[in-house]
């Protein structure tokens, strides 16, 4: 079993800066690509950011600037700066991993955590 549990979320002010963060943890053999993605009420959930096993990263337009994608083996974050209201979603992590060395890769979600930027 693979489990990702995200962290960091809360409250903040248009302006304020938030880290989050997501560990993996359970039967990993390697992980590739880490992302994070948000959904905001009545909106589609969005790739936020990506990195690879390489560190290579992309960006939805919306946050380049603002955002930093990082990660170590088995946690990536996600550094928020210069946070608007419309930036207000449950974030998710999400993660493709090999639990084995023959095993495909599966894709993983954590539960999400609640980013709220009031204006």
């Amino acid at each position: 079993q693979v489990q990702l549990v995200e962290s960091g979320g809360g409250l903040v002010q248009a302006g304020g800066s938030l880290r989050l963060s997501c560990a993996a943890s359970g039967i990993i053999f390697r992980i590739n690509a880490l992302a994070w993605y948000r959904q905001a009420p009545g909106k589609q959930r969005e790739l936020v950011a990506a990195i690879s096993s390489g560190g290579s990263t992309n960006y939805a337009d919306s946050v380049k600037g603002r955002f930093t994608i990082s990660r170590d083996y088995a946690t990536v974050y996600l550094q928020m700066n210069s946070l608007k209201p419309e930036d207000t979603a449950v974030y998710y992590c999400n993660a493709d991993i090999l639990t084995g060395l023959a095993a495909p890769q599966s894709t993983h979600w954590g539960r999400g955590t609640q980013v709220t930027v009031s204006s």
